[in-house]
């Protein structure tokens, strides 16, 4: 069974029990501040367990992207080395929010594996939950009682806490969980050794396939348990493992789920990968299948997170992006023998495998593309300064054992990978000190725990149900009350209180908008609003402080100022978009964006630089429509199919419901959250301060208006005033400046001609000063000259004489630099090494430098050191 067939089978089967299908969430979070990635398949629905939300359908079911890299058996440096484990895998989920409970969800489970699959019952394990006492949870005797309806007692296993008691978080709704595992393995290992014995045991052959968890309490804060006011079902079904078991091979990268992309990889390569059936391998075969899995793997995850909407950086969820990204090619690297970027070429592949269920692969497979290719090359040339790097530190080094603080250097600030260091290491005849590498390692992620721990107390709730309402498009002003608090300590912000609203005018962040600050005023006292966030549904108010009296009557007030400018910068941000796919095309697709009260950043997809003129039209496109005085027309909850009829635009990555708001300024029609002018005029005028490249296809642009662009052209008229003062007023300033370059260009060859005499000078003076020293002419001396002419006089001294060692030194800034030229004879004959003498001497200047044998420069700190440097040259001679 072919796994698209398999993945409408599940689909088809809980569509007929009464599931409402729905489509993957994307795989990159934007509105869940917990989490960068959707983890498992109910992150999508965490607001419904939590009871801030409801549901389309008490019962739901779908087939979710997630992307795991850290946790339970999820390492990402682990991935690769076995056959079962991802960084991106589906999950097929069902869900009933309050409706039916374990005995309908075992029942479908066990009739969807041995009825509709039809699965080897006597393959099949099951674990229930054995309770506890501690927590006074008890044995889990009712999913016991209905699993002994489908399979015998002693295919029943009791699980601990940390196998059958599942948890969303360290505090939130958790209950206990009934997996279902398979045995793949042969007839022979099976009479051999029992199953059972296996299960939960890491068994390559014996795995879980569906875990069914039953949310039955809350953890709170202190870590004791209570009962939750619902009952709900949440399950998750690994695909990749199904199509395992139902496809009859023991690795899931022998599903077809991975062979189509494996076998380009070969193709590409030139490189055989060897099923999991074959055995006795050899380990340069067991390398190569290492390498082919981490790239198959890897190319997944980050193919769909980038058509989501995250491309790869060096901060967040993007970081984790391109750290995935770059262990795949750097496993191409080392293993393939890849030189050239090759996994962009996989994207076509996955495209065309997965396009039918999840069509952003499809879409935006040609952006995709060009990221990966992009990221590709950019890392390679990384590796390559990366092994100069590492050249330069086994030079320094004495000894066979490289410092494990320079190999962690080299992994920290240049992304060169600890193992490539190691293998590079070990064909020289070195290795290096492991556990410094360690120690490095551990304080870096001591720091980074440090700085992003969160203690967060429970929910202290004021007023019962789901009470709180946003009224912030209509209000900037309400009367409200506080319907529940929370306080959360954090090593970044410190002790911060969480407010929630009943009707609350303030805008949460979200949409590339930031949220609203303002302030809660009583009768007796006023609390600032430092930030607004939305999480789980829940419109999150920031406070450094409570109020005294939290059950009394407030006004919330928006601060109007920077949410009137935000709105100017949200509204020419929707602008901007239209002038932009008219100019350049409707390829043209938001990429991301930011909106705030200072500016706006919109990034984007396009193939090339935007020119100078295109700016001038896109800008002017936009002030057109400011001019144009165009109403806003909301439509505040329309059906999405209407809206995306009535012709507005959908972003990629986002997330949306059945019923949407809509933004019309003119032709500008878009589906959108955020604050926005009531008519353009508002915006007054606009104005683009920078435009460059994000990624490969991606172009971001920066843009200003209102009460900033007044200030932009007030800058730019007083820069202009302080040049006319400085050129003594001139009727025509560009004029002025003109004849003062030219002016400057005519000095600058004088006195290139005269820095030219000054140096022959030099050096027909500096020949006399030759000394020989055991059959080498050596010169040490300090020069007047600046850095670059002392580099030349010191190459024209040392042709001039055969078997020269010249070493000359000079000041330039009050910094020392530092100069060594030996005739290419002496470097054959005599083994000497321009680069060595300016890395030793360079430690007197306080300073460090380097280059080729028979010539290299260096640059310090210290004047003082220069003379003991001139002293010690000779030294090298003896």
């Amino acid at each position: 069974m072919k796994s698209q067939d398999i993945r409408k089978a599940y689909l088809n089967f809980f569509e007929s029990k009464g599931h409402l299908i729905v489509p993957s969430a994307p795989i990159v979070l934007k509105d869940d501040p917990t989490l960068m990635f959707n983890n498992s398949g109910m992150a999508q629905f965490k607001e419904y367990f939590l009871g801030n939300g409801t549901p389309k359908s008490p019962r739901i079911a779908d087939t979710q992207k997630c992307l795991r890299v850290s946790g339970k058996h999820n390492d990402l440096e682990d991935v690769g080395f076995d056959t079962y484990h991802h960084t991106m895998f589906e999950m097929l989920g069902n869900w009933s929010f309050g409706d039916y409970f374990k005995k309908e969800a075992l029942a479908w489970a066990w009739e969807f594996l041995t009825e509709v699959l039809k699965l080897d019952k006597d393959r099949l394990y099951v674990s229930v939950f054995e309770g506890n006492p501690a927590e006074n949870v008890p044995f889990d005797q009712e999913a016991f009682d209905i699993w002994k309806q489908y399979v015998s007692e002693d295919r029943i296993i009791l699980g601990n806490k940390k196998d059958n008691f599942w948890e969303m978080g360290d505090q939130g709704p958790c209950g206990p969980c009934s997996e279902i595992h398979i045995d793949l393995r042969t007839d022979a290992e099976r009479n051999a050794v029992s199953g059972r014995e296996l299960v939960n045991a890491d068994h390559p052959q014996v795995v879980e396939i569906w875990n069914n968890v039953f949310m039955e309490f809350n953890r709170k804060a202190d870590g004791s348990l209570e009962k939750l006011p619902a009952q709900h079902v949440d399950t998750g079904m690994g695909f990749e493992r199904l199509c395992m078991a139902m496809q009859n091979v023991t690795s899931n990268y022998d599903t077809d789920v991975f062979t189509p992309l494996i076998a380009k990889v070969e193709e590409i390569t030139g490189l055989k990968y060897t099923s999991n059936e074959v055995k006795n391998i050899s380990e340069e075969q067991n390398k190569t299948n290492i390498a082919i899995r981490v790239i198959v793997d890897h190319v997944r995850a980050v193919a769909f997170a980038i058509a989501d909407g995250q491309l790869p950086s060096n901060t967040g969820a993007g970081y984790v992006i391109r750290r995935i990204l770059r262990r795949a090619i750097r496993y191409g690297f080392t293993f393939l023998g890849t030189k050239e970027p090759f996994i962009n070429k996989l994207v076509e592949v996955l495209a065309n495998q997965m396009g039918e269920f999840f069509p952003e692969i499809k879409s935006q497979q040609q952006l995709v593309t060009n990221v990966i290719r992009e990221e590709e090359a950019s890392f390679l040339r990384t590796l390559e300064q990366g092994l100069q790097l590492l050249d330069k530190v086994v030079a320094e080094t004495s000894g066979k054992e490289v410092s494990g603080e320079k190999v962690f250097e080299l992994y920290d600030t240049f992304g060169f990978p600890k193992d490539l260091t190691a293998l590079i290491l070990k064909e020289k005849g070195y290795s290096f000190n492991e556990t410094e590498f360690e120690t490095e390692l551990q304080k870096q992620k001591a720091r980074s725990r440090a700085a992003s721990e969160v203690t967060t107390d429970d929910w202290k709730v004021l007023i019962d149900g789901n009470v709180e309402t946003f009224v912030g498009y209509d209000q900037t002003e309400n009367n409200v009350k506080i319907t529940r608090i929370r306080k959360v300590d954090s090593k970044k912000d410190g002790v911060l209180y969480q407010i929630v609203l009943d009707a609350t005018p303030f805008y949460p962040e979200g949409g590339g908008q930031v949220g609203d600050k303002g302030t809660l005023v009583s009768a007796n006292e006023t609390i600032e609003i430092i930030d607004t966030k939305k999480e789980n549904n829940l419109i999150l108010h920031f406070a450094k402080q409570l109020p005294e009296n939290v059950e009394a009557e407030f006004v919330a007030k928006v601060n109007t100022d920077l949410r009137t400018s935000t709105s100017k910068n949200h509204s020419a941000t929707h602008l901007m978009h239209l002038a932009l796919r008219s100019i350049l095309g409707t390829h043209v697709e938001q990429k991301g964006s930011l909106v705030n009260p200072n500016y706006l950043r919109f990034d984007f997809s396009h193939f090339a630089k935007v020119s100078d003129e295109e700016l001038r039209q896109v800008e002017a496109s936009v002030n057109q429509q400011i001019e144009a005085q165009l109403q806003l027309v909301e439509h505040r909850n329309i059906p999405i199919k209407e809206a995306l009829d009535k012709g507005a635009m959908a972003l990629f990555g986002e997330k949306y419901g059945d019923n949407v708001r809509m933004i019309e300024f003119g032709d500008s029609k878009e589906l959108c959250g955020g604050i926005h002018v009531k008519n353009t005029a508002d915006i007054w005028h606009f104005k683009i301060i920078s435009e460059g490249a994000v990624a490969a296809g991606i172009r971001r642009i920066e843009a200003i208006t209102g009460d900033a662009v007044k200030d932009f052209y007030k800058n730019q008229e007083d820069t202009l005033a302080e040049i006319k003062e400085v050129l003594k007023n001139p009727q025509d300033v560009l004029k002025s400046v003109t004849s003062l370059q030219d002016d400057n260009a005519k000095l600058k060859k004088q006195l290139e001609q005269l820095v030219k005499e000054k140096i022959e000078g030099l050096k027909n003076t500096l020949v006399a000063d030759f000394q020989e020293v055991n059959g080498i002419n050596f010169l040490a001396k300090q020069v007047d000259l600046s850095m670059s002419s002392t580099k030349d006089l010191a190459q024209a001294i040392g042709t001039s004489k055969p078997n020269a060692f010249v070493f000359l030194a000079s000041i330039e800034d009050n910094a020392p630099n530092i100069h060594c030229y030996i005739s290419k004879e002496l470097v054959a004959e005599k083994g000497l090494n321009a680069g060595n003498v300016i890395r030793e001497l360079g430690k007197l200047i306080d300073g460090n430098g380097g280059g080729q044998p028979f010539f290299a420069s260096g640059k310090g700190k210290n004047v003082n050191g220069i003379k003991e440097a001139l002293e010690k040259a000779i030294e090298f001679l003896k």
